[in-house]
């Protein structure tokens, strides 16, 4: 059956249509929340066909992992460029907000798309709900190595709830429009937060 659509589809390397199928769900999932995107519209933003897709995803949740996986593969990198380009012997207080104003940039970029994933945590397909399980892990544990070892309950405890204050924090400062004006308290707030939870920055 020949084409009824008049797009023009350019031929591309496997890798380089993958990347370009990727970049047009990355767009889309990050205007619209995930039960709103069809692999349709990504599919024509991408210049490729349903069927392309297919190939080399196995579904739209496998897709929208993929997308997930590189937003908290970028922000962890980012995170730790800007940790390595702070000078020997920074405060700990001063490394947590260097980690903060980075996270803050990241939610800024995208922040309907960042609080709608937040907000729909539990209805997300199980593939992305376990990569941002994995990254809040991975998230306690850099937090934990800027900080003294401590295997007590309370450090243990303010390291887990620090992250749940930044959530609740940030879901007010995108309701705000991640207004700059607010940015410094929000970071002032949320290391108070910590401060207050762990009782000693240890370092």
């Amino acid at each position: 059956m020949s084409r009824t659509d008049r797009t023009p589809r350019q031929r591309l390397a496997p890798e380089e249509r993958r990347e370009a199928i990727t970049a047009a769900a990355s767009a889309a999932f990050a205007a619209h929340p995930y039960d709103q995107v069809a692999i349709a519209t990504i599919a024509a933003d991408a210049g490729a066909s349903e069927a392309l897709v297919y190939r080399y995803f196995t579904s739209k949740a496998d897709l929208y992992a993929t997308v997930v996986q590189q937003d908290v593969d970028r922000l962890a990198a980012r995170q730790s460029d800007a940790l390595d380009a702070l000078p020997a012997g920074v405060s700990a207080r001063d490394r947590v907000r260097t980690l903060l104003i980075v996270y803050l940039d990241h939610v800024s970029e995208h922040p309907t798309a960042w609080a709608a994933a937040l907000l729909a945590l539990g209805a997300e397909p199980e593939p992305a709900a376990s990569i941002r399980r994995d990254a809040r892990r991975d998230s306690v544990e850099r937090l934990r190595d800027l900080l003294l070892p401590d295997q007590g309950a309370r450090h243990e405890y303010a390291l887990w709830g620090f992250h749940g204050f930044l959530d609740a924090a940030c879901l007010q400062w995108v309701a705000t429009g991640c207004s700059e004006d607010d940015r410094w308290s929000l970071i002032d707030a949320a290391l108070g937060a910590l401060e207050g939870a762990l009782g000693d920055w240890g370092r």
